[in-house]
């Protein structure tokens, strides 16, 4: 995975307000194992560091990572949202500059609570040349002649996965989590 061009977001709604959590870099790393002929056949696993998520209230952050929710600091199981891809159902094989769409089955860890879930996903393969590579000087950033972009939604609960709802005075956040991945890989 390229981190420099990974993130990770969430997005819970309140009454007044939606709050959106974002991490990208260090903070979403994974393996990818996919034959662009057999998209079908994908294995990997997706880790999200929770000690980097930002919604940019640092208040909010603190409480959210803290002891009564995440509690980040307890354990690693506790640090890492774990998604681990089990099955993958695509239009058919991936194709240079083709986006494909897909749905991805595996295993979400949240505070160490595995939770069965399906993503949708959009996979785009993006093949290079050596002279594109070289002349362009794609490299530098990390890209090969292989290339993937994932972009995936799925959703969760907090109660899934052992977490109290949040509540100041009457207002209570929702218990529903929407998740969003962008993902690039490139063929190590």
């Amino acid at each position: 995975m390229l981190p420099t061009y990974s993130r990770a977001t969430f997005k819970a709604d309140a009454p007044l307000e939606t709050i959106v959590g974002n991490t990208a870099g260090t903070g979403v790393t994974g393996t990818l194992t996919v034959d662009p002929a057999k998209p079908q056949t994908a294995t990997g696993t997706i880790k999200v560091d929770l000690t980097t998520l930002s919604s940019g209230v640092a208040k909010r952050d603190d409480d959210m990572k803290g002891p009564q929710y995440l509690d980040t600091a307890a354990s690693e199981a506790n640090r890492y949202a774990v998604f681990e891809i089990k099955s993958v159902e695509a239009a058919g094989p991936l194709e240079p500059g083709k986006e494909v769409p897909a749905k991805v089955s595996g295993i979400l860890t949240i505070k160490g609570k595995p939770v069965q879930t399906v993503a949708d996903a959009r996979v785009t393969y993006i093949k290079l040349t050596t002279d594109q590579l070289e002349k362009d000087n794609q490299k530098r950033w990390g890209f090969t002649t292989d290339n993937l972009k994932v972009r995936a939604k799925f959703a969760t609960t907090l109660t899934n996965h052992g977490i109290p709802i949040p509540q100041l005075l009457i207002l209570k956040l929702a218990n529903d989590l929407q998740l969003e991945t962008d993902l690039t890989f490139a063929k190590q």
